[in-house]
C-alpha cells in the first residue's frame, strides 16, 4: 500500500478526519465544526477544510457516519444517501470506501439503498471492533460531546447486544449524554446546593460544558459548540449559565458554590454512565476483571469509572503502534475515524 489512509467520521455536528501511513502510524487528527442541520454546505466547508490540510495527493479514504440522524433529512436512508453522494464529489484524489458495520467496508460504487440500514450510526462499531482486536476481552468505553457507547468486548469480537440505536438505546450499549453538548437539564432533574435537594428547571440554561469547565476538567480544544447563551466560554460565565439552571443570580463572590454544584451534576452523569457500565459488565462469562478501554473526549471519565469499579483502565491511544499526535485533538479523541482507518489498511 502507497497511499496514506483518511478515517472519516462524518457527525451531526463534527467532521473528524485521522491520518495514517502504511505502518498504522497516526499522521494527524483534524476536527471541525460541522452543524449539519443547517444544510449540506456545512459538510462541504468542513470536508473542504480538512482536505486543505492532507500533504499528500492520493489517499484512501474510508468513511463512516452518523449525520444521517440530523433533522436535515427526511430520515436515515436520505440521509446516508444525500452524505455519500456529497462525499463522492469532495473525495475524488483517492478510492472511498463507505463502512456497513457488520457487512464491513464496500467500496462507494457498491453501496446500494439495501445497504443504507447498515452504514447509519455504525461509528461505534468501528471503534470496538478495533479495540476488540487488540484486547480480546474488556469494555469499550467511548465518551463524546454528545453521546456515550458502551460495548462489551469478548475473545477478540464485540459482543453486542443492538446494533441500530433503537436497539442500542434500549440495551443501553448506547447512553444519549456527554460532556460537551449535552443540555444540564438533560442529565438530572435536581441537585444539591448549599445541602438542598433543589429542581433544575426545564430550559437550555447550560450545556455539560459548562459543567467541566466549572470543575475544571474540561479541555477548550473539545468544545466547538455555541454556549447556551451565545456569550463567552470561561468559567465564570460557565458558572453564570449553571446558576440560572436553579433560578440564582450569579456573583463572582459564590464561585465555590457553583464548583460544588457543578461537581454534583457531573456526579448524577458519572452515575447514569456506571449503571450502564455496571450492565454490561454483568454479562461477562469469565472470571476476573476485563480492562475498561477508554475513548473519547470524556475519557477522563472512565479513568473514574474504572476506579469505581474495580478495573484497569487502558487508553484507546495505547492501542496503537505509535504514540498519537498530541495536539490539540489526539487519536482517541476521534477513536471511529482512527479505527476505521486503521480496519481500511488491513484491506489495502
Amino acid at each position: 500500500m502507497k497511499s496514506d489512509i483518511v478515517g472519516w467520521d462524518i457527525g451531526g455536528a463534527h467532521i473528524k478526519a485521522a491520518v495514517i501511513n502504511a505502518a498504522g502510524e497516526v499522521l494527524a487528527i483534524y476536527q471541525e465544526p460541522c452543524p449539519l442541520w443547517k444544510g449540506m454546505d456545512q459538510l462541504r466547508q468542513a470536508v473542504g477544510t480538512i482536505l486543505q490540510k492532507l500533504t499528500h495527493t492520493t489517499h484512501v479514504h474510508a468513511v463512516t457516519m452518523t449525520g444521517e440522524l440530523v433533522d436535515l433529512f427526511e430520515h436515515r436512508d436520505d440521509g446516508v444517501q444525500q452524505i455519500i453522494a456529497a462525499l463522492k464529489a469532495l473525495l475524488t484524489d483517492g478510492e472511498m470506501l463507505v463502512f456497513a458495520g457488520q457487512q464491513g467496508l464496500l467500496k462507494a460504487g457498491q453501496v446500494e439503498p439495501q445497504h443504507y440500514q447498515a452504514i447509519a450510526s455504525a461509528n461505534w462499531l468501528a471503534s470496538a471492533t478495533f479495540a476488540a482486536e487488540q484486547v480480546g476481552n474488556g469494555l469499550f468505553v467511548d465518551i463524546g460531546s454528545t453521546t456515550t457507547d458502551i460495548l462489551l468486548l469478548n475473545e477478540g469480537r464485540v459482543d453486542a447486544q443492538g446494533y441500530t440505536d433503537y436497539q442500542r438505546l434500549i440495551s443501553q450499549e448506547l447512553i444519549y449524554t456527554g460532556i460537551v453538548r449535552t443540555a444540564v437539564m438533560a442529565v438530572a432533574q435536581t441537585a444539591l446546593d448549599n445541602g438542598k435537594d433543589i429542581g433544575i428547571m426545564a430550559e437550555y440554561f447550560a450545556t455539560m460544558a459548562d459543567v467541566y469547565r466549572v470543575t475544571g476538567e474540561l479541555n477548550e480544544d473539545h468544545d466547538q459548540t455555541d454556549t447556551a447563551d451565545g456569550a463567552e466560554k470561561t468559567a465564570v460565565a460557565s458558572a453564570r449559565r449553571l446558576s440560572r439552571m436553579i433560578g440564582c443570580d450569579f456573583s463572582p463572590d459564590d464561585m465555590r458554590r457553583w464548583q460544588q454544584f457543578a461537581h454534583n451534576i457531573r456526579s448524577r452523569q458519572l452515575l447514569t454512565l456506571q449503571r450502564g457500565c455496571e450492565r454490561q459488565l454483568s454479562r461477562v462469562r469469565a472470571s476476573g476483571h476485563p480492562p475498561l478501554v477508554g475513548a473519547g473526549v470524556g475519557r477522563f471519565l472512565v479513568k473514574q469509572l474504572a476506579l469505581n469499579l474495580g478495573h484497569s483502565y487502558l487508553d484507546f491511544s495505547d492501542l496503537l503502534p505509535s504514540p498519537a499526535v498530541q495536539t490539540g485533538i489526539t487519536a482517541a479523541d476521534c477513536a471511529p475515524a482512527v479505527a476505521l482507518a486503521c480496519l481500511a489498511r488491513a484491506l489495502c
